[in-house]
């Protein structure tokens, strides 16, 4: 048991914010899986302050709890209205999460996602005043820095620290790196210890050994699964598991991820539409059966061929057919396809 500010969190897996994909159905989707935490894709201050219509969505959600909404944007005075503009369209809201992170240049552009860690004092002053508006907890997530020549985590861990975030995410690559390359755990071996509040840590968590990697070097208290969970729910059942008990579940079949694929579409449906949840569809559906034995074609017509529930389930069923009680690889990331899902 771990807290963000007064919420007990049960568990060590955090959702990470995936702009277009962490939307509320993948949210309840996951939860049952093991998800203790689940924080929405990002969302623009100025979209909240100004009542933009398509950002209400990104703030919304049910009895999901904890969750937080994650912010973008640059100057603390606007994010701290944005926040509070967000509380009375949803007062379930539990806490704020500030984007430093995101390396998209349209983010970084204007000075908001990782710009911000070139100016450490900024971060610390847009938590101070997101958290006083508010009054519910806050905290950010970051990078190791802006490049390998400016490496100052640890530096913004101090402000965010002295200014009163209640927890940090730190995505253990710069902004330069984006997603490319091996995460450096290394340079954050021990971090926890240097730290009066929880750390979450991300990067490349693509099984429960990862998971355990990850923490056993940096002392974190939770791991935030993102990529590496789309399309495969059960990794954040494996990790829970092992975090809990020790126990090392062996991989779903087939079967069982064609289940799950259709459960989380039926989900995707009641909440976009059948046309905006197929458009999305071809994006995930093929990453439930990225682990499987020479199914690179049925990739290929689930990305290229589903229009409707009916397509859907005619492929899935055909899949499950031929192999569903086989067990998805050990290792699905050299199979597994890797569209642009960026981690905010």
């Amino acid at each position: 048991m771990w807290k963000i500010g007064g919420i007990s969190v049960d568990g060590r897996v955090v959702l990470g914010p995936m702009s277009g994909f962490t939307s509320e159905s993948y949210r309840d989707f996951m939860k049952p899986f093991g998800v203790a935490v689940s924080v929405t894709e990002m969302t623009s201050d100025m979209g909240v302050i100004h009542g933009i219509r398509r950002t209400v969505p990104y703030i919304a959600f049910g009895d999901n709890h904890p969750t937080g909404v994650q912010l973008f944007g640059n100057d603390p005075d606007n994010l701290a209205e944005a926040a509070s503009r967000a509380l009375e369209i949803n007062p379930g809201i539990d806490f704020f999460d500030i984007n430093m992170g995101c390396p998209v240049a349209k983010v970084v552009r204007n000075g908001s996602g990782s710009a911000l860690m070139k100016d450490p004092a900024k971060c610390g002053e847009i938590v101070r005043r997101v958290k006083a508006a508010a009054g519910v907890p806050v905290t950010a997530k970051i990078r190791l820095g802006w490049s390998a020549s400016s490496m100052n985590f640890r530096q913004v861990i101090d402000e965010l620290t002295a200014a009163g975030a209640d927890a940090i995410a730190l995505h253990v690559r710069t902004r330069e790196e984006r997603y490319a390359g091996t995460p450096h755990y290394d340079l954050a071996e021990g971090l926890r210890s240097e730290m009066s509040v929880p750390l979450i840590i991300s990067g490349n968590i693509y099984s429960a050994d990862d998971a355990a990697a990850a923490v056993r070097i940096t002392g974190a208290d939770a791991v935030m699964v993102a990529r590496g969970g789309v399309g495969n729910p059960f990794l954040v059942t494996q990790i829970d598991r092992l975090f809990r008990t020790g126990e090392v579940l062996p991989n779903p079949t087939v079967s069982q991820q064609v289940d799950w694929c259709l459960r989380f579409a039926d989900m995707l449906i009641a909440e976009k539409g059948e046309d905006a949840a197929f458009r999305k569809l071809r994006s995930y559906a093929p990453r439930f059966i990225a682990g499987c034995y020479r199914c690179r074609g049925y990739r290929n017509r689930l990305s290229e061929e589903i229009v409707d529930r009916g397509s859907l389930v005619s492929i899935m069923e055909e899949i499950r057919g031929r192999m569903g009680s086989e067990r998805i690889c050990a290792d699905g990331r050299a199979e597994r396809p890797e569209p642009y899902v960026p981690e905010e």
